[in-house]
């Protein structure tokens, strides 16, 4: 079974993408990361995802805030609390003393994939400490950037645009990357059938699950008058554990760590003239939504 080492900021898809790799994967730790929360509450989200689960799955608390400038929150899409409001559930978990990067730097080998799920400062961190750690390990699997939109700004994915300088650390790292951008994740999308299907299972890990979607799709309905949302973590998960539901394409990707209106931007050569820039990335272009949804569900029959 495949190794994964789960960097997040859980969010409502990140806790979903969590329980997904426990079922398709050995997790050997989940990492945290200010994002879409600060790091405290993505450590408290994590930690409360693994009660759920209810597996041992330590969990390293990370970064407080980007490499360079300001901090940036997105309670819009995820609520102030990260999963939407959800009543929280009581547990006795704490995350471990050794912080995030000494894990990764430490502990993170050949053997293990790192999915990416928030901003990428823990793992410029890491690199900051040792230039080759990217090659040392598996490979990285990102979501983040986008081959066309973005959704913080015009041209940047959340992501990336809240640790740029970070996103591009490691995109030069010459670690083998995995890239799900927003070009990919938002073909992976679920609905009102998708919430019934998983509240029908009734599992501890699907009721969970149901009132994370409710959410999500509450939301959607407001922003664009459709209970229909992207499910953008789980795919970088799946790329790693299912790999053949998804078409890559070899690209050269930079980010843009300076513009005025473009920081943020994931530069992706697509050009059909030749020749192209050197790729360091796989760029997932396509993804088999439905059989993709399907092992979602599944994945929470457990529990």
């Amino acid at each position: 079974m495949m190794s994964l080492v789960v960097d997040c900021d859980p969010g409502c898809d990140d806790a979903i993408a969590i329980l997904l790799a426990l079922r398709h994967a050995n997790v050997k730790a989940i990492t945290t990361v200010s994002g879409n929360v600060p790091v405290a509450q993505s450590t408290e989200n994590a930690l409360m995802t693994v009660a759920v689960a209810n597996v041992e799955t330590p969990v390293y608390a990370g970064a407080s805030k980007p490499l360079k400038g300001p901090q940036i929150s997105n309670d819009v899409s995820h609520g102030s609390d990260g999963l939407g409001g959800i009543n929280r559930i009581s547990h006795c978990r704490t995350s471990e003393s050794v912080s995030a990067c000494d894990f990764l730097v430490d502990c993170v080998s050949e053997d293990d994939w790192v999915v990416a799920l928030g901003p990428l400062t823990n793992l410029a961190e890491a690199l900051k400490r040792d230039s080759d750690w990217g090659k040392r390990i598996g490979g990285i699997s990102i979501m983040g950037g986008s081959t066309s939109i973005g959704n913080i700004t015009p041209v940047a994915e959340f992501n990336t645009f809240a640790d740029p300088h970070a996103a591009a650390k490691v995109y030069a790292s010459g670690a083998i990357l995995k890239m799900c951008g927003l070009n990919l994740t938002h073909q992976l999308r679920v609905t009102d059938k998708t919430l019934a299907l998983v509240s029908e299972l009734g599992t501890t890990n699907s009721t969970f699950v149901a009132t994370l979607l409710e959410f999500l799709l509450t939301r959607a309905e407001k922003l664009v008058g459709s209970r229909c949302a992207p499910l953008h973590d789980p795919c970088a998960v799946l790329a790693v554990t299912h790999p053949t539901l998804f078409t890559f394409e070899e690209c050269s990707v930079e980010i843009e760590t300076h513009g005025t209106l473009t920081i943020g931007m994931t530069v992706i050569d697509q050009r059909t003239t030749r020749p192209r820039l050197m790729p360091n990335a796989l760029v997932a272009t396509h993804i088999d939504a439905t059989k993709a949804l399907e092992v979602i569900v599944d994945s929470l029959e457990t529990q």
